[in-house]
């Protein structure tokens, strides 16, 4: 956005100086006739450099639009308000959303935070010496990365009076330094190694250090209802690490349900036919999307879902093959097939190789916010060798196919008992799976008078 504000001052400002330019005032000299103001002022000819001026405003907008479709990663972040919810009767977005959350029915619900690793930050967002208050899984968390490189997760609240570390905080070496008394805390463990007008520190000063871990380029936490240490460990990409695919940008959408219902999509294979097979330029909202005008272009899907066995048995897999028609033509240049594994509930890997557009992966991460609310994002890595209008072009019809099960999502009531038919065995089989990150004490959702709690 602000390349093209800088793109459409420029032009204004070029043609700006072109209506008023002024001609030279030796031409008027020697002529033996009195200029005008008007000719003086330099408006003989306004309306053809008002028009020049109007052509170089838009030449530079595509110019910028061009560039940044070419050169730059793309970054789209919608807002909780933004997709999914239908604003009729003069109602914004907002309020839309929010009578939806107030009325729409939740149903029988399995424990609100599984266990394993979530994302909390790209590690491009988190400089050196930078702190970044984050929420996630209902919790306050100060993320900031220490003069030594390594990023940290503590707890946001200072245990002395309250005070948010995140907030005004400041870093200092490996520690975190409250603004409120200077009290500073160490990221590894979370104790306090310094209260500045204390002789001494008491042994149980401390705050709650998160496990944590960064790979592939992003910042993550493990939670366990428990405590339990991490039981697995998230894969790290060769490719990322070694820079042989770089960042080419990330989208994040904010999901008002609860959080199962995200990943057991890859096990509801009959979906994708109907939900998904509209072509992309119809849109998001499915009011449309079976629009006859765009019916020419038709997504066609083949999947398979299968959980892993051990050692692995916290990881899926699902098999996916795309293909395009038109006019029903099949394009075969644009066949993609897919492997996503997902590797605890939190952490997805999509997959791409194709001969023609080349490889790279999309990290699909889900992070419980609140217990009905989830930050998804969608990170893409791509090969350095490839220019960046093809992987902005494969997450903007990420984007696109993933929008249309917000709207879902967004509106639907979780059944815990489902009528189902043999078709859809494998969204029992995922359940079964996934039943594997909840523990005897994982919270659940809890109602009290007309507010939500856990």
């Amino acid at each position: 956005m602000s390349g093209t504000k800088a793109a459409a001052v420029i032009g204004l400002g070029v043609g700006a100086m072109l209506i008023t330019n002024v001609g030279d005032p030796l031409d008027s000299v020697g002529s033996g006739y009195p200029t005008t103001w008007s000719q003086t002022a330099g408006w003989v000819g306004a309306p053809e450099r008002a028009v020049l001026c109007i052509v170089a405003g838009v030449f530079l907008l595509m110019l910028s639009w061009l560039y940044r479709l070419l050169f730059c990663p793309l970054e789209l972040l919608r807002s909780p308000d933004d997709v999914g919810y239908i604003a009729e009767d003069g109602r914004t977005r907002a309020q839309a959303a929010n009578e939806v959350r107030r009325r729409r029915k939740v149903g029988d619900l399995p424990p609100v935070y599984p266990n394993g690793w979530y994302r909390v930050l790209d590690s491009h967002l988190l400089e050196r010496g930078q702190v970044k208050n984050v929420t996630v899984l209902g919790q306050q968390v100060a993320v900031f990365r220490g003069q030594d490189g390594k990023a940290y997760v503590l707890d946001a609240y200072c245990p002395h009076l309250g005070a948010n570390l995140a907030v005004g905080g400041r870093v200092l070496e490996s520690c975190l330094e409250c603004p409120f008394h200077g009290w500073q805390f160490r990221g590894s463990d979370g104790k306090c190694v310094k209260i500045p007008y204390a002789e001494k520190v008491p042994e149980f000063a401390k705050v709650r250090a998160w496990p944590s871990c960064e790979v592939n380029r992003q910042i993550l936490v493990w939670f366990h209802c428990d405590g339990e240490e991490p039981q697995w460990t998230v894969p790290e990409l060769q490719e990322i690490t070694t820079g042989g695919w770089v960042y080419r940008g990330r989208t994040e959408h904010f999901i008002n349900a609860h959080i199962q219902e995200i990943p057991e999509n890859a096990a509801d294979l009959a979906h994708l036919a109907h939900l998904h097979t509209p072509g992309i330029v119809s849109g998001v909202d499915l009011r449309y999307t079976n629009s006859k005008t765009w019916e020419f272009i038709r997504h066609d899907w083949k999947a398979q879902w299968e959980p892993e066995s051990e050692p692995n048995k916290h990881c899926s897999q699902m098999l996916v093959k795309h293909k395009i028609t038109v006019f029903g033509c099949h394009w075969s240049l644009l066949d993609v097939h897919v492997v996503a594994r997902q590797v605890g509930p939190g952490v997805v890997f999509l997959l791409f190789n194709h001969s023609f557009l080349g490889r790279g992966v999309i990290m699909h991460c889900v992070t419980p916010v609140e217990p009905l609310l989830q930050c998804v994002s969608h990170t893409i890595f791509y090969q350095s060798n490839i220019p960046p209008v093809v992987p902005n072009f494969i997450l903007t019809a990420e984007r696109i196919q993933f929008e249309r099960d917000v709207m879902i999502w967004n509106n639907k009531k979780y059944i815990s008992k489902p009528l189902l038919v043999k078709e859809d065995s494998a969204i029992q089989k995922h359940r079964r799976w996934f039943s594997q990150f909840y523990s005897e004490n994982s919270p659940r959702l809890k109602f009290r008078r007309d507010t939500l709690d856990f």
